[in-house]
This record gives structure tokens, C-alpha cells and sequence, in this order.
């Protein structure tokens, strides 16, 4: 199946601007004859049509944004949706939310539901099942119909936009660190598959403080747990066949679930064992004991979300230039390890 033409496909090919292109299919007496005919005769070769969309969007803002989250049972979602419709709502903006349920199906629906005119651009966190199926075609369509798009959090290589995201590597790092200077040597990783960019990020922080600290790796004290069905046999049986001192979770669910059971084998925390984990959210303050956490900033990432987009929105510029926005992480110590 040949690919869709666009805008932006004819100027590259012919070495002129994405403005040039649309005056000359338009006709436009500011575009020399010459020109017009060539882009107008490629435009027709490659049976190039408009996008009315794309179009409408770029002559007529909605100040409407879309945003689509993975899910909103975990509180960084929520905490990142709340500084997306803070910061919009400030400009002049409204928010429409969807929730895709960790499916790659249910993200596609919503895409295309809201890339209907309604919006002006999209603000996403992939899929868990998106970023298992490694699939991202859907964002490609969006984007090439010059609907801009933000991701955050869970992001990916393959899809040239503006991104906003914690230096998860470093957050692990971080976490590690201070387990090793509180004297812990036996530190284990309860994360996900390495389909998941952050988790594959913070394990890579976590394999990185591991050798700078001369301790050998030791791929028992991994424990890789389903997402979204956390099974407590698995952490059991990971506890009763290894010699764990510290833990560092890649989320707050994992955490708590993994404290609850160590203390029912009579652990104590953290004298006998430590616990660090990613989110610094509700269970993270209310656990007993509190959780030390790398804080993801939600809030922040969201304002940075929202900032991005409405500029890209409102920008006039021709040459799309897109950055990554990389927020510092923080270590917010409790209880859960030794000062």
C-alpha cells in the first residue's frame, strides 16, 4: 500500500517550503508559474489530496486540546493531568480527556475520534500494550496531518515530536546510591518487561549505580512483575529464595505490595530491610512506614506538556524543530530506608 502524500512530503521532495507547496496547489499568484506547475504536476503524480483537517485545524483553533492517559487508577496520571488543564485553562484552553486502559485498540479509537477537528493537538502517554506491539503508526498518521502532538512519560524514538520526561535513569541512580551509603549491598530491582520505556530507563540507572559501586550484578535479585497483574506468589517466592537487604521498585504499587510482604515474614523496615519507589504519590505518603520515593513531578511535567503544545499550536513557523523537555529527579526520604 503506497504511503499517503503530504505537505510536508512534496517539500522535501522538491526542496521547498511546506508554505510554498500550499500557496502553489492553491493557485496562488505569489508562486512563480514554474514552480506552481511542478509542484502541482508531483502533487498529481503522487495523487496527492488535501487534508480538510489538518486544513481546518491550521485556519481555525478549536482551543481545545486533547489528552490521552494510560489510565487514572495511578495517581502520577492524574497528578500530570492536573498541571496539563491548569496551565491550558490559563491560556484559554480547554481539555478533553480519554483514557486508553493500557490498550493499543482503545488508543487508536481515541485518536481518531478526537483528530476529527475537535481538537488542536494531542497531549499522550503511551499504551502499555502500544509499546509492547512497538506499533506507533497511528501517532505517524496524526503528526503527518500537522496536528502536533506532546508525549510524555512513556515516549518513543520512532515518532519525531516534542517530548516532556523525568531522567528516569538518574532517579534510579539516585535511589541506589543512598541504599548503597546506608550500607546495603544485596539491592534488589522490582520493575516491568523492558517494553516499557521508563521502566527500561530506571533499570538502566539501576545496572549503572550497581558497577560504579563495584558490586557485581546479579540477575536473581531482578524480579519483573506484569503491570497491571501484580502477582503476590511471584514477590513470595522472589523473597523466600533470595538474600535481599534494599529494594527499589519502579512504581509505588510495586512497593507497597512487595512492603506488605516482607513484613508479614517478620522483616522489619528498614532495619532489616530497605524500600525506595518511583512515583512519590498518595500511598507513598500513607504507607506504613512511609515510602522514600523519586518524585516524578507530575504537575510540572503536565504545565511543561500543555506549555509545548500551545506554543507549537500557535507557532507560525514553517520548520518544525522539536525538543525534549527532561525534568531533574528528586529523592524524597521517609522512613522506609535508614538516614
Amino acid at each position: 500500500m503506497r504511503q499517503k502524500i503530504t505537505l510536508k512530503h512534496i517539500a522535501r521532495e522538491l526542496d521547498v517550503s511546506i508554505s510554498t507547496v500550499s500557496k502553489a496547489l492553491k493557485n496562488s499568484e505569489e508562486i512563480s508559474r514554474d514552480t506552481k506547475e511542478k509542484i502541482q504536476a508531483f502533487a498529481k503524480l503522487y495523487n496527492y489530496k488535501p487534508n480538510n483537517i489538518a486544513i481546518s485545524l491550521k485556519n481555525k483553533r478549536t482551543k481545545n486540546i486533547g489528552v490521552i492517559i494510560p489510565e487514572i487508577v495511578h495517581h502520577f496520571f492524574t497528578t500530570v493531568f492536573r498541571g496539563i488543564e491548569k496551565y491550558a485553562n490559563k491560556q484559554g484552553y480547554n481539555v478533553v480527556v480519554c483514557i486508553s486502559d493500557e490498550s493499543f485498540d482503545k488508543e487508536v479509537i481515541n485518536m481518531e475520534m478526537l483528530a476529527n477537528g475537535s481538537i488542536d493537538g494531542f497531549i499522550m502517554s503511551l499504551s502499555a500494550e502500544t509499546q509492547l506491539k512497538n506499533d506507533y503508526n497511528h501517532l505517524k498518521e496524526v503528526t503527518e496531518q500537522g496536528i502536533p502532538l506532546v508525549l510524555f512519560d512513556r515516549v518513543t524514538n520512532e515518532i519525531q515530536c516534542d517530548k516532556v520526561v523525568i531522567n528516569d535513569r538518574e532517579g534510579a541512580y539516585l535511589a541506589v546510591q543512598k541504599l548503597l551509603k546506608s550500607g546495603r549491598r544485596k539491592i534488589a530491582l522490582v520493575t516491568t518487561e523492558d517494553y516499557f520505556s521508563v521502566s527500561r530507563e530506571r533499570t538502566q540507572g539501576y545496572l549503572s549505580a550497581l558497577r560504579d559501586n563495584g558490586i557485581a550484578i546479579d540477575g536473581n535479585l531482578i524480579l519483573k512483575l506484569p503491570y497491571m497483574d501484580v502477582q503476590e506468589e511471584d514477590i513470595d517466592s522472589f523473597f523466600d529464595g533470595n538474600e535481599v537487604d534494599a529494594v527499589l521498585c519502579v512504581n509505588e504499587i510495586f512497593a507497597i505490595h512487595c512492603m506488605r510482604l516482607v513484613q508479614k515474614k517478620g522483616l522489619r523496615i528498614p532495619e532489616d530491610i530497605s524500600f525506595i519507589g518511583f512515583t512519590d504519590g498518595i500511598l507513598s505518603k500513607y504507607a506504613t512506614p512511609r515510602l522514600t520515593s523519586v518524585a516524578q513531578h507530575g504537575e510540572e511535567m503536565g504545565q511543561i506538556a500543555a506549555k509545548m503544545l500551545i506554543e507549537k499550536v500557535e507557532s507560525e513557523e514553517e520548520v518544525e524543530v522539536y525538543r525534549t523537555e527532561i525534568i531533574e529527579s528528586t529523592l524524597i526520604e521517609r522512613e522506609s530506608t535508614i538516614n
